[in-house]
């Protein structure tokens, strides 16, 4: 057997018969002695997993977008089929472009659209609302009391007389600037909507319930008619057509990656054997997503870019460490089993700190969330197999050029000569420990930090635009919401409060009383445009039937009155109060649903709520619960959200600190690890705060993925570089050795990763250009840190001397033959990770 040695250590074996078949680990001798079976196996399981990967529902669940376990989300889906339309509903505005709806024609495509919407599975055909249905009603004070009926005559017949009659019952309605356009050039359709499919039994699929809303209704647009749709079906819809789109992106990151591989090893086969096998991993993950009964969402459709960037990030160190054995003479199956032997187990190490990283997003209660931290951590769980098993194997048999080998040594042994301005660059990194310029980029970046710390303070917690943030502003869905809004005088976004009371007792005086008096307060709260409630209603039914005298226009305390007022009510109103009357909503119309609006309507609820909610043993127990409407929904998930991101960061950074200190077996290595990724969350949630992006479901996990991933780097250079230590070797040394033995890989990994996920900023979804953004900064920030405050923060906290070794020293102790140190230097330590 040959026993030449190189600088990692290892036996330069060119002959594969001089090479010892039983040396290596039992796990190992299994692995190769069995490679067809390996591969085999694999592209059996790739094959398998793609089938079902085809598959793969793309959808999106309403339940799943909300925190179900929390208070206000368990008072709304316990009262949910008492307050029907006040949840998940689709809204269709109808424009005539060329006049008023009081027009024959525009009423007669106002009733197909009408009619198409009703038979469209998934609408809640009961409780839909528009001119068209009966449910929309009038009343009228009269001599005799009050007379009502259905906003749409009986005997319409498109005539002038029935078209009058219509804009009159329009009129005593009360319906302008709600089901009616303020300019009357439009009406609108309210159809809330069925958790399932009534034909199928299933979840209602909102990609396809949204497709047949353009085919159907969208389709009826012309140059007289105008069609505007919005409600969440429809967004999610919007975002699931965006997807088909985001997946152009993943190709665009497959090629930038196998590129900057490419140009990385100069070999074209191990190139796309890596990129090919970091695809299977995708594939894998997706196929066992549909086994496991998941869906793909837009939200989940991170997971395959992660898995994808994380495969290739590591397999690239593999690849890394069989060209450097290759260039030095080593036999293809000799230099595999080398690598799996040397990074296998700090491979796997790696692959359970970004396991953690993810697996803690599953305190966030909420469901979307704990979908996305399950699914990742089982892509991550299959890299362990297609990341440590198969690309060692792989490269046993096919290897990398001779050409490729001979750069990869060539750039191992260049000198000082002959290199450009980023190569000096480069090599002038060990000038970071030394303590003037350790010192300087410490105070640098803690001013920095001290700066984001002071910006990220004003980070807001839910959306900080109108309309559908999650959209682009020129999206089609942001234009007819604006349209909406432009044009009708109560908004889409409805904060609900639900009143409780045992049975009857809405009709009490005391109740009514209580109800008109948050009303009114909430009126007078900034954001909140009007409010409707069985209160309001009553008084003005009281009024009405004591011959419209303003005298009368409150809530009588004569019980007979106000049971007469209240049973009109639930006639004319339906939807006002269920029927047993013990739970009535209180409807608050907001100018928005942007957080500092949601927090003000929330404090002032919560406030007169403890103020006036009595026991439920009491006399008359009477509740005000929170909460239902799409701004209520919101708000408590808003409250989730800032709940579990302290929890988040906790365990995100706790687990992260555990895996440390288990790897390096140093409280001051560990330090040295987590300060980086502590400063890059913090200038994160500045930029957060400077790009008016929100802290909410969409960009929560952003915080955790960097630093699951961001602290790899760390192991990669702190793992060599204090093995150097360990052994002698002066900081200075061991940094320039992390740098030339893991330090390119890190610089690779991290514009790699940032390459693949800037592309998200041309997006069609917002929300996916924002994490893109987000991203990349944390990608390149913490290689940048790595790169930069590792040997500072060593320089006070890892250094045993009182001066470090001059990197003049250090590269002239390298150049001059620290031969017989590096021969001393373990090899699964130097290549550690």
């Amino acid at each position: 057997m040959v026993e030449q040695k190189y600088n990692s250590g290892m036996p330069v074996v060119p002959d594969l018969k001089d090479f010892d078949m039983s040396s290596g680990g039992f796990f190992e001798r299994v692995i190769f002695n069995n490679r067809i079976l390996v591969i085999v196996a694999c592209l059996l399981a790739t094959v398998v997993l793609g089938f079902f990967a085809t598959r793969l529902q793309v959808n999106a669940s309403f339940e799943k977008m909300i925190p179900s376990s929390s208070p206000y989300i368990k008072n709304y889906l316990a009262y949910k089929s008492e307050l029907p339309g006040l949840g998940n509903s689709i809204r269709v505005v109808v424009e005539n472009k060329q006049g008023d709806i009081y027009n024959p024609d525009y009423l007669l495509a106002l009733q197909k659209v009408n009619d198409t919407l009703y038979l469209i599975p998934g609408v809640d055909r009961s409780w839909m609302k528009s001119l068209w249905m009966p449910i929309v009603r009038w009343k009228e004070v009269t001599e005799e009391g009050v007379e009502g009926g259905a906003v749409m005559p009986a005997d319409y017949d498109g005539s002038e007389a029935s078209i009058s009659a219509l804009r009159r019952n329009i009129a005593r309605a009360g319906i302008i600037g709600g089901l009616v356009a303020n300019d009357g050039r439009s009406s609108m359709i309210v159809a809330p909507l069925l958790d399932t499919n009534p034909q199928t039994g299933e979840p209602l699929n909102y990609g396809e319930f949204s497709r047949q809303l353009e085919e159907q209704l969208r389709s009826m647009e012309s140059d007289k008619i105008g069609i505007h749709i919005v409600g969440f079906s429809k967004l999610v819809g919007d975002l699931i057509d965006g997807l088909y789109a985001v997946m152009l992106f993943f190709g665009a990151s497959v090629i930038i990656a196998a590129v900057f591989v490419y140009l990385y090893t100069r070999c074209l086969r191990s190139t796309l054997l890596l990129v090919g096998i970091a695809v299977a991993g995708v594939v894998w993950l997706l196929g066992l997503m549909q086994l496991l009964g998941y869906e793909l969402d837009p939200y989940s459709i991170l997971v395959p870019f992660l898995i994808f960037a994380i495969g290739v990030s590591h397999g690239t160190q593999k690849m890394n460490g069989i060209l450097q054995d290759i260039g030095r003479g080593t036999h293809k199956y000799v230099a595999a089993r080398y690598t799996f032997r040397r990074l296998f187990l700090t491979g796997l190490t790696a692959l359970l700190c970004n396991i953690v990283g993810f697996a803690v997003l599953v305190i966030i209660d909420i469901p979307v969330i704990r979908d996305l931290a399950l699914t990742t951590s089982i892509g991550v769980a299959v890299l362990i197999f297609t990341k440590l098993l198969l690309i060692p194997v792989a490269l046993s048999y096919i290897g990398v050029s001779k050409k490729a080998a001979r750069i990869a040594i060539e750039k191992d042994r260049a000198g000082e000569e002959n290199r450009g301005f980023l190569g000096h660059v480069w090599h002038g990194l060990d000038r970071f420990t030394e303590r003037r310029w350790a010192t300087a980029v410490i105070a640098l970046s803690l001013g920095v930090t001290a700066i984001g710390s002071v910006v990220m303070l004003d980070l807001k917690v839910g959306d900080l635009d109108p309309g559908a943030p999650e959209l682009r502003p020129e999206s089609r869905y942001n234009r007819d919401n604006a349209y909406i809004t432009a044009h009708y005088g109560l908004s889409s976004d409805q904060f609900v409060v639900i009143m409780k009371t045992s049975e009857d007792s809405c009709r009490l005086y005391q109740s009514l009383q209580t109800m008109d008096k948050l009303a009114w307060q909430l009126r007078q709260t900034e954001g909140v445009q009007t409010t409707n409630s069985l209160a309001e209603t009553v008084r003005f039914i009281t009024a009405g039937m004591a011959e419209g005298s303003g005298k009368w226009l409150t809530i009588s305390r004569d019980q007979a009155i106000t049971n007469s007022s209240v049973d009109a009510a639930m006639i004319s109103a339906p939807g006002i109060t269920n029927q047993k009357c013990s739970v009535t909503p209180l409807i608050a119309y907001l100018a928005d649903h942007k957080a500092d609006t949601l927090n003000r309507v929330l404090k002032v609820t919560e406030d007169f709520a403890a103020q006036h909610n009595t026991a439920a043993e009491s006399e008359q127990p009477l509740e005000f619960l929170l909460a239902a409407g799409n701004a209520g929904i919101e708000a408590a998930t808003n409250i989730e959200v800032e709940k579990g991101i302290v929890t988040m960061y906790l365990a995100v950074y706790g687990a992260t600190a555990l895996l440390c200190l288990l790897t390096f077996r140093s409280w001051r290595a560990t330090v040295v690890a987590l300060i980086p990724l502590l400063m890059t969350t913090i200038i994160c949630k500045a930029l957060m705060v400077w790009l008016g992006i929100g802290l909410k479901v969409a960009t929560l996990p952003v915080i955790a993925v960097g630093v699951g991933v961001g602290v790899d780097y760390a192991l990669y250079l702190l793992s060599v570089q204090l093995a150097v230590q360990e052994r002698g070797g002066s900081l200075a040394v061991a940094y320039r050795r992390s740098l030339d033995f893991t330090g390119r890989v890190v610089a690779l990994i991290g514009l790699t990763m940032a390459a693949g996920v800037v592309t998200w900023a041309w997006s069609p979804i917002k929300f996916q250009a924002d994490m893109g953004i987000l991203l990349t900064f944390m990608f390149l920030w913490n290689m940048l840190g790595a790169l930069v405050l590792i040997p500072a923060l060593s320089h006070f906290l890892l250094n045993p001397k009182t001066t470090a070794t001059s990197p003049e020293a250090a590269r002239g102790e390298k150049v001059a033959g620290s031969v017989e140190q590096g021969k001393r230097v373990n090899t699964q330590a130097v290549t550690a990770h």
